[in-house]
């Protein structure tokens, strides 16, 4: 069967191929490189779509290939191609699939995306154990001459594995772009009274302030509704400051997050 320009497939090559959350990825980036040159391998978007990567918001319809320096550029309907240096490091096999290293990935997008969708990725791959921050400073410095690598250094030097969700991710640079100093992330939290209440998303300890990010399933039931509404109450008895936001918030009026944020600061030093 037919799965790419030029390319086929036995039907049940293609299903095990498509199998999982990023099939329809695998197929259409196996296809492109089985008519490829020998030294192409998927990159940016597609080779985080491989690799399980957290990416903000739609991406490309294109599949990217990243080619070495010296092959011809011309690429077909359907692939984006980027040439650049592919050192033995940067490139792994992915379910059968030549691609860009995780920390290769990062880097890559990072360099050629906006601060926070490179956070995003940068945070995803920390938060998944499939990177460390010294092999990402070490793609960093192999590509150290090349276009956006500056805002690549800045996302590596921001990335935090402990945000734990893209909408963490996103406040994180929120709060950074609003002149709000640096939380502490997942940390344990209550008074002398009611012992470890649970642990804050953000923690501002100078200022005694929360800062709780909530998604589209915290309060999915009434009870988890009120169990957040006694463990605040708790929090609050043991002194603290609380804001809580929602995605839309954080992403439209992010301002208005920083300012309620910035009030508990004042209330909380008080």
């Amino acid at each position: 069967m037919p799965v790419g320009y030029g390319a086929y497939a036995r039907p049940a090559v293609a299903a095990a191929v498509a199998q999982g959350p990023a099939g329809a990825q695998r197929l259409r980036m196996a296809s492109v490189l089985a008519v490829a040159g020998p030294r192409d391998v998927g990159s940016h978007h597609s080779a985080a779509a491989i690799h399980g990567l957290d990416l903000l918001g739609r991406q490309p319809s294109d599949s990217a290939v990243t080619r070495p320096p010296g092959g011809s550029q011309k690429a077909r309907t359907g692939v984006r191609i980027h040439v650049a240096g592919l050192p033995g490091g940067h490139v792994t096999v992915r379910d059968g699939i030549r691609v860009t290293s995780v920390a290769r990935t990062v880097v890559d997008l990072a360099r050629t995306s906006p601060f926070r969708d490179g956070v995003v990725v940068a945070d995803s791959a920390l938060r998944t154990g499939q990177t460390s921050k010294d092999e990402l400073l070490s793609v960093a410095a192999a590509c150290a001459k090349w276009p956006g690598i500056q805002r690549a250094r800045l996302v590596v030097d921001f990335c935090d594995g402990k945000s734990e969700s893209v909408l963490e991710s996103i406040s994180r640079v929120a709060f950074r772009d609003h002149g709000l100093p640096p939380p502490e992330l997942q940390v344990c939290v209550g008074g002398d009274e009611d012992g470890v209440v649970g642990r804050a998303d953000f923690l501002w300890r100078r200022y005694g302030t929360i800062g709780e990010a909530d998604g589209a399933l915290k309060y999915a039931d009434t009870g988890r509704a009120l169990s957040q509404l006694r463990r605040d109450a708790a929090l609050r008895r043991a002194g603290f400051q609380v804001v809580h936001f929602t995605w839309d918030e954080i992403t439209r009026v992010p301002h208005q997050v920083a300012a309620a944020i910035s009030e508990a600061f004042r209330s909380g030093a008080r």
